[in-house]
């Protein structure tokens, strides 16, 4: 007994336009950070709402919830990767390299003081739970010059790490769209609301 007869072709241009505004999303908040450098809230506001959309659009894409739900985890890469790329890569591009050493632990951050003696303008905000840098500890960091991006441990800043991370969310988001296209398809097909009897 046949199914119902759904165009094919319409399956195939949704799956893609999920795929473009994935595509499309992640770039744009990439672009975003760069406008808001010095701004994280606002690349990380869109990075979620991108991130919650697509989701959606892969649930209304296959008729089924679970792909959404594991959208989860690609889109934590992404969203880390597009929100921490253009700040680190300035860093990277001209930011200064100094030897430092934690001289004061306040409340609006850590003081550091130079090799010459002379100490930071800039207070270091650590934002981790774990390792917090203590009174005398020694470290290299990178400040930015121009004082958009907030100071960073020297070797935490890897914006190539960042795109490769942002990279892989991508091509997992596509390859799941493609399996919501073709499931969501099957699905229409045969008129179902469930994943129950349809094949990968």
């Amino acid at each position: 007994m046949g199914g119902l007869f759904v165009d094919p072709w319409q399956s195939a241009r949704r799956t893609v336009a999920v795929m473009v505004f994935g595509w499309a999303g992640a770039a744009g908040t990439v672009l975003v950070a760069y406008l808001a450098l010095g701004l994280e809230a606002v690349p990380i506001s869109v990075g979620v709402v991108v991130c919650l959309a697509f989701a959606v659009s892969l649930i209304l894409l296959h008729r089924a919830w679970w792909l959404g739900v594991l959208s989860a985890v690609p889109s934590l890469f992404v969203l880390v990767g597009a929100v921490q790329y253009a700040p680190e890569a300035a860093l990277e591009r001209r930011g200064v390299h100094e030897s430092v050493v934690v001289v004061a632990d306040t409340a609006t951050g850590f003081t550091l003081q130079r090799a010459d003696g002379t100490e930071l303008e800039e207070k270091y905000d650590y934002d981790g739970d774990v390792g917090a840098p203590e009174v005398g500890d020694r470290f290299d960091i990178i400040r930015d010059p121009e004082g958009e991006v907030p100071l960073a441990e020297a070797e935490g800043v890897d914006p190539s790490g960042r795109m490769g991370g942002l990279i892989t969310g991508v091509v997992a988001w596509t390859l799941m769209a493609a399996l919501a296209g073709r499931r969501g398809h099957l699905r229409r097909r045969r008129g179902l609301d469930s994943t129950a009897d349809v094949p990968l």
